[in-house]
């Protein structure tokens, strides 16, 4: 059935004659997509890149609605049934809160003509993975002797002096805490571990900040070591950031991006031409490169050396966490996190 357009623009909170002056050209445009994607670089790599790819191969233009993933969740519920998107652009822990509350079409990789490219299990029922992540440790090696060897190094010297930390609110925040703690014997995705040795060291640490932030302290000198993903690590190493990925003794981390049709939406035909346009090896080649250093997960792409493997199968080895047990404890752990370090 087709969503009424005033609706959908109305949940959007489209209340000026401007916004709705606006209503035709992205409700009804045949031609368009509406997707969901992350601020900031993501955006960026996706107007510059991805858009014109899909106009110039499909004749479909993309219309992005830049959104975090909890923003893009919470807004799809609200909208109930009639989505402010037709696709969405999700984390792992996102992905799972979205696919238990059903707010996706079942997906089929089959209309992908780059599905074959995919490793094993990144197409099925609800979406598809567009971009992988690799997380460790990031230091700058004009600051230390060596680099550290694993995660428990971070709490000591000559490091933790140095060490800028950051809490659970992403998802590479999560994934490299619960590896600190199992650094320090913890079972499972059980923190204690990391909260205790925290706390012996807090004093020493050099700076606790926002996510965000955690760029801008290191390349203000303001930390020298920090976890982080090679984008990151990319990004400022391209600003001219002394800056250098180390890959922990227990294993990179590794989690996927992925991309999902939401439930209700009118662009369907025009959302699968999307992904495959994300898919495909010219478009995953151009983001893997500065200033976006986007981890592709397309087979026929040539993998660059700012990545930490030299195949795409290397992955399945790489360390990878369950979501579906962590996001139950996120929320609390957040607040702990709050309410003890980043007092």
């Amino acid at each position: 059935m087709k969503h009424d357009p005033v609706r959908r623009q109305l949940l959007a909170g489209a209340a000026s004659l401007g916004a709705l002056a606006m209503l035709p050209r992205i409700a009804h445009a045949k031609g368009s997509v509406v997707g969901a994607v992350y601020p900031g670089s993501w955006e960026e790599a996706y107007r510059s890149i991805v858009a014109p790819a899909l106009q110039k191969t499909h004749g479909v233009t993309l219309e992005m609605q830049p959104l975090y993933a909890v923003d893009q969740i919470a807004k799809a519920r609200a909208a109930r049934g009639n989505p402010l998107f037709d696709t969405f652009l999700l984390d792992p822990g996102p992905r799972v809160t979205a696919i238990e509350a059903g707010l996706f079409e079942k997906f089929d990789p089959s209309r992908l003509s780059n599905a074959s490219k995919l490793q094993p299990g990144m197409a099925d029922e609800y979406g598809v993975t567009v971009a992988a992540q690799f997380v460790g440790i990031a230091y700058n090696p004009k600051k230390f002797d060596k680099p550290p060897a694993d995660w428990a190094d971070l709490f000591a010297e000559p490091y933790v002096s140095r060490l800028g930390l950051t809490g659970f609110q992403t998802t590479f925040g999560t994934v490299s805490i619960l590896e600190m703690s199992k650094a320090f014997g913890a079972k499972g995705i059980d923190v204690e571990p990391f909260f205790a040795e925290l706390k012996k060291v807090l004093p020493k640490i050099a700076v606790i900040g926002a996510p965000a932030s955690m760029p801008s302290l290191f390349q203000q000198g303001q930390c020298d070591i920090m976890y982080a993903n090679t984008q990151t690590v990319g990004t400022l190493k391209a600003r001219g950031v002394d800056i250098e990925f180390v890959r922990p003794a227990s294993g990179v981390i590794t989690f996927f991006t992925t991309m999902h049709i939401a439930k209700g939406a009118e662009q369907v035909d025009n959302a699968y031409q999307y992904i495959d346009t994300v898919l495909s090896a010219p478009v995953q080649t151009e983001l893997m490169k500065g200033p976006y250093f986007m981890a592709p997960v397309a087979s026929d792409v040539t993998l660059d050396n700012t990545l930490p493997l030299k195949s795409l199968s290397e992955m399945s080895s790489m360390v990878q966490h369950d979501w579906a047990q962590i996001n139950p404890q996120r929320a609390a752990w957040i607040e702990r996190f709050n309410r003890e370090v980043a007092r």
